[in-house]
């Protein structure tokens, strides 16, 4: 059996399923709210009806339109698109169709694959309200630079698969479509504990929680590219997919199947290792440069070949933490070859630290150190220098023009409240027909 025929029956058993059009339409109105209510705000910050406009560089369609529109999907992934995976497994083997399914000339991974693809193809098909979404933007006269709109794109489709290979694996592992909803669910709340509680503790915890699915949509959101993200999420993907399937070989003794698991789980381990080691490349597709330094410092940081340790004496919580986390060190660990950050104070909280160096931020490099408790960028970069004994370069200020549209989005809430689902409910009607008169012929 050829893998075309087996993506067609998959793409029917998406079309005839309610789960799969809810899908669609929850995400069109949720799209359309998030976009809406971006517009408002992106125009109110440009200056609409004569009111104080931002500074201009400040304004970036990333941030202001293209994430929280984007962001909609995140909540359809988590909480819609596992019922419509799991059902794929879960209604064929509740009805005793895999039996019959293991018999055909296409193996169990071929189906898989099948299954794999016509997701995909739903997802494409579920990104419309998004593409929607911005042809009004240009429509309206906004701004979009194409490898942020790619690389956000690419981010959401991981989270994607990601989930997907879970859902799958739930259901193949779990005797009913409940059972496996409650693993997925599980699996998702365990990650967003693991995100809370890896905050500034620095160690393998801290490197663990970088590559939960709220902290890589976060690297994406930002414009960063990250290759160990992509390849560690396409991998445990993978792992998901390919456990689904040894699973589902239900001609197998259970003792070859938990063998098979272990020889995946080993694999996906190693596979994992070998790429937090080695792989450290990451681009910036940001249009103001927001995960880099300027150029001159770059140049600069990275012929300092010392190992730079970085003491951190801030709680978690401490605003200062957050902002020296995500605007100094992200690109620090980009621009030197050899940085590393020590959190003493990991899991203790600021409010009632009575440590006379708390707030303070010490660099060490080689023999040399520096305390400091800005978490400045210019100021950080200085001291950095003054250690290793360089001429600070002389820095260019942002080219960044921002772009500010200060315009209402006209027409959206027709498109996305009205229009959107009444094309879903023409589209059932029609589909609908076509069976009942096939029905008939027959």
């Amino acid at each position: 059996m050829r893998l075309r025929d087996l993506v067609r029956k998959e793409i029917a058993e998406l079309a005839a399923s309610r789960a799969f059009w809810l899908l669609l339409l929850i995400v069109g109105l949720l799209t359309g709210q998030s976009f809406i209510t971006a517009m408002n705000a992106y125009a109110e910050a440009s200056g609409i009806g004569g009111g104080p406009a931002a500074l201009a560089q400040g304004l970036s369609p990333l941030d202001g339109i293209l994430t929280p529109t984007l962001g909609a999907y995140d909540l359809a992934i988590t909480l819609l698109l596992p019922f419509v995976v799991i059902r794929l497994i879960a209604s064929e083997k509740s009805s005793d169709a895999l039996k019959l399914m293991l018999q055909w000339p296409a193996s169990i991974e071929r189906q898989i694959a099948a299954k794999v693809i016509a997701l995909i193809a739903a997802w494409v098909v579920s990104l419309a309200p998004f593409f929607i979404a911005l042809a009004m933007w240009r429509s309206y006269g906004g701004h979009l630079h194409a490898p942020e709109v790619l690389n956000l794109i690419a981010g959401y489709t991981l989270r994607f698969l990601l989930t997907a290979a879970i859902a799958m694996a739930a259901a193949s592992l779990m005797s009913g479509a409940a059972n496996a909803a409650i693993v997925v669910l599980a699996f998702t709340i365990g990650t967003w504990a693991l995100d809370f509680i890896a905050t500034g503790r620095g160690g393998i915890l801290q490197t663990l929680a970088s590559f939960t699915p709220a902290a890589t949509l976060r690297g994406f959101e930002r414009g960063l590219l990250r290759v160990d993200v992509v390849l560690v999420m396409l991998i445990l993907s993978i792992f998901g997919f390919s456990l689904a399937a040894n699973w589902l070989h239900l001609g197998r003794t259970l003792k070859a199947r938990i063998a098979g698991t272990a020889v995946l789980l080993i694999l996906a381990t190693l596979a994992t290792m070998n790429v937090l080691m080695l792989v450290r490349t990451s681009f910036d597709v940001s249009e103001n440069r927001r995960n880099s330094f300027s150029h001159a410092d770059e140049n600069t940081l990275a012929h300092i070949t010392e190992r730079l340790t970085i003491t951190v004496f801030l709680a978690s919580e401490d605003p200062r933490m957050m902002d020296f986390e995500n605007n100094v060190l992200l690109k620090l660990r980009r621009s030197m070859p050899d940085v590393s950050v020590i959190y003493p104070l990991a899991g203790r909280s600021g409010l009632f630290e009575n440590d006379a160096r708390y707030g303070t931020i010490e660099y060490r490099l080689g023999t040399k150190s520096a305390m400091s408790r800005s978490t400045t960028e210019e100021i950080v970069l200085d001291s950095i220098y003054e250690l290793a004994g360089v001429r600070a370069p002389a820095r260019a200020a942002s080219a960044y023009p921002g772009y500010p549209l200060a315009k209402k989005p006209n027409g959206a809430t027709l498109v996305f409240y009205a229009l959107w689902p009444a094309a879903l409910g023409a589209v059932i009607l029609s589909r609908r027909s076509r069976a009942a008169r096939s029905a008939k012929t027959a």
